[in-house]
């Protein structure tokens, strides 16, 4: 998976890509069960400059967050589904609860955040030029699919 880079690589290459004029893009998440919501993420948060790299939690830093059912997908499954998206250039696995640091190293140009998120609550806001809220799918979220899976097949 050429496009799973460590957080060194990750600064190494975006400090390269700054010097050549590049505008670099940064978002991240889960991405557990990836949804037509995550798909409108990417795509737009690619649209906003010429790289994207996504900070993709780990299964230990899921397991903190969203409890010991989750994740649904292995960290690597998840990066090889994120991988063979065109609008995404590079992933970074992070093991914390936020992406903080990451984003802290990397001062990427622009942070996407869904608009879910209050602008407050945008962990790194501080170390990009600007944050950037993508409207979210209505119908869409992992959480939502999963009661949907559960609820179709409690019977069988």
């Amino acid at each position: 998976m050429g496009k799973v880079i460590n957080r060194k690589e990750a600064k190494r290459r975006i400090e390269k890509l700054k010097k050549e004029g590049g505008k670099i893009v940064f978002t991240n998440g889960c991405f557990d069960i990836l949804h037509p919501g995550h798909i409108k993420l990417l795509k737009e948060a690619k649209k906003l400059g010429n790289y994207l790299f996504v900070g993709l939690n780990s299964d230990k830093s899921i397991k903190k967050i969203k409890g010991e059912k989750r994740p649904i997908l292995s960290q690597d499954a998840r990066a090889e589904i994120l991988s063979a998206i065109e609008y995404v250039d590079y992933i970074i696995l992070f093991d914390e609860s936020t992406p903080y640091r990451l984003i802290k190293s990397l001062k990427p140009h622009y942070l996407v955040k869904g608009a879910d998120w209050k602008k407050k609550e945008i962990v790194g806001k501080e170390f990009v030029q600007k944050v950037y809220q993508v409207k979210i799918l209505k119908d869409f979220s992992t959480t939502l699919l999963i009661k949907k899976i559960l609820e179709k097949y409690k019977n069988d």
